[in-house]
């Protein structure tokens, strides 16, 4: 069997290999916040030229734009220190800037000078990169200026119009662009409630416990119930968890119930327990997990 990937995809993979093998000889960067799903972007545009003897450019003039049918995504991260924004052409160009602010703060508008190559930028100076079509720059210095950022919850960007100049490996030519994008209005973030009910059941037959209680959520989500379980009797620490999955949609409170089953040979008794719950789903907004938690004191009858 003669299997191949097309082109663009192995000159992707190749760039990508060339420019991890040349940040390994960078400096440590110091990366925070934690990076962001990346979302389409609704309306935009990216564009840059450079000089004769640039290498990332090679001379030439770039253009792309979402009414051009050219696809644009755009991620921020949770601290709101950076911007990565990535163009794949219809033509089939692709290219990836990214924008971050010194270690600590967060990006707003203004001019960002003696900016070096992220994420090996050190911590107090701005982050540049500016890569693509295969190639990247092993070192590089740069300027660029934030006109208008606005961030939502959970790094969304929902406006960006910035622009840049990009000098590899310490040379004088350079590449210069500008980037805007237009988003709606962030989502709200997941919202999820988690109720314990007072009561549950042990059982004589199997020693196993049953525990129950709602879940409720603003968007529809899988939640994953689980529960850590201890109860005291007479000398002896009893020790179970439980866990659960339940479909999840706004409106009313969605019943669950889990059993847990006693780690060691003493079974679940009649009796008060202490249950640490947790109820978690992932925001399909943001691509992040939301957790909440409730411990509260049950008491099993037995069955």
């Amino acid at each position: 069997m003669n299997c191949s990937l097309p082109r663009r995809v192995l000159a992707r993979a190749s760039a990508t290999l060339a420019l991890a093998l040349a940040m390994a000889t960078g400096t440590t960067g110091l990366l925070s916040g934690t990076e962001a799903h990346a979302l389409p972007v609704t309306e935009g545009s990216f564009s840059f030229s450079g000089d004769e003897d640039d290498y990332i450019s090679g001379g030439q003039s770039y253009a792309y734009a979402t009414a051009s049918q050219d696809r644009m995504n755009v991620s921020g991260n949770t601290d709101n220190r950076v911007v990565t924004v990535s163009v794949d052409g219809a033509n089939g160009d692709w290219w990836t800037l990214d924008l971050a602010a010194p270690s600590g703060k967060a990006l707003t508008p203004g001019t960002y000078t003696g900016a070096t190559r992220y994420p090996f930028n050190d911590g107090t100076e701005p982050g540049l990169s500016l890569s693509g079509n295969g190639r990247g720059c092993n070192q590089l210095t740069g300027t660029f200026t934030v006109s208008a950022v606005e961030f939502g919850p959970q790094g969304y960007v929902k406006k960006l119009d910035a622009s840049f100049v990009q000098h590899c490996e310490g040379g004088t030519p350079a590449a210069r662009g500008e980037v805007h994008i237009e988003n709606p209005a962030p989502p709200a973030e997941l919202g999820l409630g988690l109720d314990i009910a007072l009561d549950g059941t042990a059982s004589s037959l199997n020693g196993k416990a049953t525990f129950h209680g709602t879940v409720s959520c603003n968007k529809p989500v899988q939640v994953t119930v689980a529960g850590d379980v201890t109860q005291v009797k007479k000398r002896d620490l009893i020790r179970g968890s439980f866990s659960t999955s339940v479909s999840c949609a706004p409106g009313a409170p969605v019943a669950w119930k889990g059993t847990a089953v006693p780690t060691g040979s003493v079974p679940f008794q009649k009796g008060d327990v202490e249950v640490e719950g947790r109820a978690t789903a992932t925001d399909p907004d943001y691509d992040q997990p939301v957790t909440v938690s409730e411990t509260v004191a049950v008491r099993l009858t037995r069955v």
